[in-house]
């Protein structure tokens, strides 16, 4: 077993963590934003493609998240665990949410993808401004029938679609209960499920606090469930089903 870190090498790396993460991140985001929104609108006013601008803006969006990532090494690590390489897009992507931090870790899911989102960051005008671009879902803030004729479209162009269907961040171990709205959007659409599993990230940052404490994250890409294996279920009992499957991973997988 390895030997347990002493109180106050864990203090100055918790220290040493936010102070450098709360130093760099925001110059990183502002150049970061400031190149982007250049290349983003050169690129629309040369191929006047409102399509095409938001899968860039989607994919600018993915190297946006893992900067952010890169921001805390060494001392907050991330690993990817693929345990379905062959599944082939489009999915509807179905993943926990223990912290703020789990739209960045997105980033790893190299596939095209719209994330659904909650309300509060379209209470955010640049978040609200960014998630426009890029095509993503205020899914609460719509009608059902609204959600689903735009996830089926994005579905049938070969964009997947992402979904934190507990709605709001856990803050532990334990998942809570799943909304059923991106299971129904796979059953309409009769596509791949994929569940993905974000361990180690709990308190980066904990609920209620902006600070990071360092530690391992992983990734982890659940082999898909297919149209096949879902067949016959209720979206009741198919979002149980995979809450139960994501939940034993975590339980047999720790960090």
């Amino acid at each position: 077993m390895p030997a347990r870190e002493s109180p106050v090498i864990s203090s100055i790396k918790f220290v040493w963590l936010n102070v450098w993460f709360w130093t760099v991140a925001p110059i990183f985001s502002l150049l970061f934003f400031l190149t982007s929104l250049v290349y983003i609108w050169l690129y629309h006013l040369i191929v006047r493609d409102q399509r095409k601008t938001s899968r860039l803006v989607r994919g600018t969006l993915n190297y946006y998240g893992l900067g952010i990532l890169k921001c805390g090494w060494p001392l907050i690590r991330v690993r990817f665990v693929d345990y379905g390489p062959a599944d082939q897009p489009p999915f509807v992507f179905v993943s926990n949410h223990p912290s703020s931090s789990d739209g960045f870790l997105m980033a790893y899911v190299w596939f095209e993808a719209v994330q659904m989102l909650n309300i509060w960051p379209n209470k955010v005008p640049i978040m609200r401004f960014i998630a426009r671009q890029a095509g993503y879902i205020s899914v609460r803030e719509m009608p059902f029938e609204q959600f689903l004729a735009i996830g089926s479209k994005l579905l049938s162009e070969g964009c997947s679609v992402i979904a934190f269907p507990e709605g709001t961040r856990s803050g532990n171990k334990e998942m809570g209960p799943f909304h059923g709205s991106a299971f129904r959007l796979a059953q309409h659409n009769k596509v791949k499920i994929i569940p993905l599993v974000l361990a180690g990230n709990r308190k980066m940052p904990p609920r209620g606090s902006a600070l990071l404490h360092p530690g391992r994250v992983v990734v982890s890409k659940l082999p898909a469930i297919t149209p096949e294996e879902y067949a016959g279920m209720t979206s009741f009992r198919l979002k149980n089903v995979v809450r139960d499957l994501m939940q034993q991973h975590l339980a047999s997988h720790p960090v």
